[in-house]
């Protein structure tokens, strides 16, 4: 009977692209409730009694992007994806995201004089945003906990501040969710693309397939995945750093869904290696996600410090064809 329900949703995938959205609500909700469930004791714990409705709302971000409402679809659509194959000419990746559409832009202009093909899809949409999404959310959410500690320090109510916190964590950990599913961080997100020697499916339906389908069909539960998070880890380096790794670590992964398929593996919820798979990446979104909500708290602790006027053109690091000085 489950073989038979993965079949269908692959189908339902197949024939209604736009459900194929990263983990499905299972897989973000699930990865959102882990997450929580291990903050550490001096972490924002107050975010777990908002676990319900920061689950629930796991896959809103995705509900920004129907054609129907087009303004919204073109700003949002990029934030899901990172293809690191096509982005290797950026060196250092920009530390804004206006900088960074000029630089992608510049190098669509120069490919386009000899591979137009190539060209075509040298763009924003089909390259995407997906660290800028995560950092700007993760600005978000610094800025609101400084205002909940605030609150706190002068004997002022907090539920407020904690239901907006509770939907910034919700709109950020979708990217990181996102970011976990291989799919989203390589240009094979919809059948294998290009050069294909070993023979894998080409057809866009393995995205659905993959992380709706199978990830239904298997029943992920926080359970599942909750001993194999690790210990929670406080880092004060380079974020945006950090989370390029992420994605590139994630994209290394891209070719393992593909040969799991190739073996008959993602027809078989029973398999042990498939769901082993699903655990794995899942736990690695989780941890990542749990890491960054403790960072943001310790630092919400602090002064904020920055660029004084980074929109000053006096500012020794403007940038005038963005109008300010990018992230240090």
């Amino acid at each position: 009977m489950r073989k038979f329900a993965l079949l269908g949703l692959s189908l339902l995938a197949a024939a209604h692209p736009s459900a194929a959205l990263a983990w499905g609500g299972r897989g973000h909700a699930v990865i959102d409730r882990a997450a929580l469930a291990t903050l550490p004791a001096d972490g924002p714990l107050f975010l777990q009694k908002y676990a319900d409705f920061i689950a629930e709302e796991a896959t809103m971000p995705d509900s920004w992007r129907s054609s129907s409402e087009p303004f919204s679809k073109i700003d949002e659509d990029p934030n899901h994806t990172w293809f690191v194959e096509r982005l290797r000419f950026l060196d250092p990746v920009p530390r804004s995201r206006y900088a960074f559409v000029l630089a992608l832009y510049r190098e669509h202009l120069r490919v386009a004089k000899t591979d137009p093909k190539v060209a075509e899809r040298l763009n924003v949409r089909w390259t995407g945003t997906l660290p800028y999404a995560v950092m700007e959310g993760y600005g978000r959410i610094v800025a609101g906990m400084r205002a909940l500690r605030a609150k706190e320090s002068r004997g002022e109510p907090t539920a407020h501040i904690e239901q907006v916190l509770a939907f910034d964590t919700a709109w950020m950990a979708h990217y990181i969710g996102d970011g976990t599913q291989p799919h989203h961080a390589s240009i094979h997100c919809e059948g294998w693309f290009g050069d294909n020697p070993k023979g894998y499916t080409r057809s866009g339906s393995i995205h659905g397939k993959f992380e709706i389908g199978y990830v239904d069909a298997i029943n992920l539960r926080p359970s599942d995945i909750l001993g194999r998070i690790g210990a929670p880890e406080h880092q004060e380096g380079d974020l945006f750093g950090e989370v390029l790794r992420f994605l590139g670590d994630s994209a290394s992964e891209v070719e393992t869904i593909y040969d799991l398929d190739k073996r008959g593996i993602l027809a078989d919820p029973a398999n042990r290696e498939g769901r082993d798979f699903v655990y794995h990446r899942t736990a690695i979104g989780a941890g990542m996600l749990r890491d960054l909500l403790y960072r943001a708290w310790k630092e919400s602790a602090k002064p904020g410090v920055g660029e004084p006027r980074p929109q000053d053109p006096a500012s020794p690091h403007y940038d005038p064809e963005t109008g300010s000085a990018p992230a240090l």
